[in-house]
């Protein structure tokens, strides 16, 4: 048999959890009681998408008195702008006192600051006539719906409407104890292996199989969880046709170090002793 020195992977297997790659709770901006659902439950619905129609008519009711007031606001000016140009004319010739002039030209501005906050009343009542249609802040799969057609909303309201998932790709959570990691980066530390450039992460299912994709390791929790000592590791893999679901357990596999001259040899060519030191015969 002839011994020779290698780079030597050292897998470590870890409990974790899987996790959507996005997460959006759905909530009403507006009060109103909902007039219809415009979606089925478990669907896949894309960004923007309408999920519920709030009962709209008080919002066009306020929209339509602030385009009102608004118009009233403009004629107001227009008849006080053309009065104090009148009187400029008749200011400089003296024929009026400058006050007049002067209350005139303040009457003028006043209403076109009327103007002015009567167009930001119409834009905040487009708004919320817009928010009347509650639509998909992200793309993914829906979840049941939470309310139904003839319930009351109201805006900001702590409960959601219904919850959508981002499930490709997916997220792994995955705990390793500090000691071990510790451990990990004290031998890379004294020379004894170095860490992989991108970490390639390998999945065991619930069931015990392997699952078809392998993932990447995106990054490490910079601390130390009090209550179990662990830190978080997140993978991310692909998962196109959906068999990961968010909080299953699994089991990941993961090529956290290597050793540069490592030497292999068969199993069966390694004796142990009494201690459980090896021989190579």
């Amino acid at each position: 048999m002839v011994v020779t020195t290698q780079a030597v992977e050292i897998p470590t297997e870890l409990a974790g959890r899987t996790a959507a790659f996005e997460t959006s709770d759905v909530r009403p901006q507006v009060s109103g009681v909902i007039r219809a659902r415009l979606f089925e439950e478990g669907a896949l619905v894309r960004q923007g998408q309408t999920l519920y129609q709030i009962d709209p008519s008080v919002y066009q009711a306020t929209a339509a008195q602030a385009a009102a007031n608004l118009a009233s606001a403009q004629a107001v000016h227009a008849a006080a702008a053309a009065k104090a140009a009148r009187y400029r004319p008749l200011a400089q010739m003296q024929a009026i006192s400058k006050q007049d002039y002067t209350d005139a030209a303040a009457i003028s501005r006043q209403t076109a600051a009327a103007i002015a906050q009567n167009r930001a009343i119409v834009e905040a009542a487009r708004i919320n006539l817009r928010f009347t249609r509650v639509p998909a802040p992200i793309s993914g799969r829906i979840g049941r719906s939470l309310v139904t057609t003839g319930g009351l909303v109201t805006a900001s309201q702590a409960n959601a409407l219904t919850t959508i998932q981002r499930l490709d790709p997916m997220f792994v959570d995955i705990q390793q104890s500090s000691s071990a990691l510790l451990d990990l980066r004290q031998r890379v530390g004294g020379g004894q292996g170095k860490i992989p450039g991108a970490a390639q992460v390998a999945l065991l299912l619930e069931d015990g199989s392997r699952y078809a994709y392998t993932g990447t390791l995106q990054f490490a929790e910079p601390m130390v969880d009090q209550n179990t000592g662990t830190v978080t590791l997140r993978a991310r893999f692909p998962n196109p046709q959906g068999l990961l679901l968010p909080g299953m357990y699994v089991r990941a596999r993961i090529v956290q170090s290597a050793v540069p001259n490592g030497i292999l040899v068969p199993q069966t060519a390694v004796a142990r002793d009494a201690q459980g030191n090896g021989t190579v015969f």
